[in-house]
């Protein structure tokens, strides 16, 4: 598999980079659903603080995969897909692009409203983004919340589309980001009872 992103397919960087993100994405929902049922405790404040440091690893993720979009390119569409599919396919990846950057932010304009300190790993802190002032912490805080809610259509849609081209268009789409996936065989038009 090439470093560097061909016409055909993705390279391992980008590869590498979207599998990180959903993985860490996934987590992130699983602790930000949990967490708000905690107990106060010092075991939540570490959750926490956790949780802000893995959304903090995902947009400077995000930043990292843009970034590497601009040096790589990025494969055409598959053959035989749609005009409007491309642009559909162009569309939710901006958008999803969009709400990878804007969620961390609001959690870390959040967190600043809040009044508290922000630390990745507790490594290194991180300037505030705002004084503490309730109205903006309510604001983020929704914005957060509507974020989450964007994220979650969108990555489904995104996932089912995935799935359609392999399954019943029989293309490479989903092939050439998931490593070891065949493509599927265009010719293979079997009744499956």
């Amino acid at each position: 598999m090439p470093i560097r992103n061909t016409t055909e397919r993705w390279g391992w960087v980008s590869i590498s980079i979207h599998w990180l993100t959903v993985l860490m994405v996934l987590s992130l929902i699983v602790v930000g659903l949990l967490m708000q049922e905690m107990a106060n405790s010092p075991t939540k404040i570490e959750v926490y603080a956790l949780h802000k440091s893995f959304g903090l690893t995902v947009l400077a993720l995000t930043v990292l995969r843009l970034l590497w979009r601009l040096v790589a390119g990025t494969p055409a569409a598959a053959a035989g897909v749609p005009r409007w599919q491309q642009f559909a396919a162009q569309a939710s990846h901006g958008a999803l692009y969009v709400i990878l950057l804007a969620m961390p932010l609001s959690g870390w304009l959040y967190n600043s409203a809040s009044g508290f300190p922000l630390k990745w790993f507790g490594l290194f802190g991180l300037p505030k983004l705002s004084g503490y002032d309730p109205d903006v912490k309510a604001f983020a805080l929704a914005m957060h919340e509507w974020l989450f809610i964007a994220l979650a259509i969108i990555v489904t849609v995104h996932a089912a589309a995935a799935l359609k081209h392999h399954y019943f268009d029989r293309d490479a789409t989903l092939s050439r980001m998931l490593p070891g996936l065949p493509p599927p065989d265009a010719t293979d038009t079997k009744d499956p009872r």
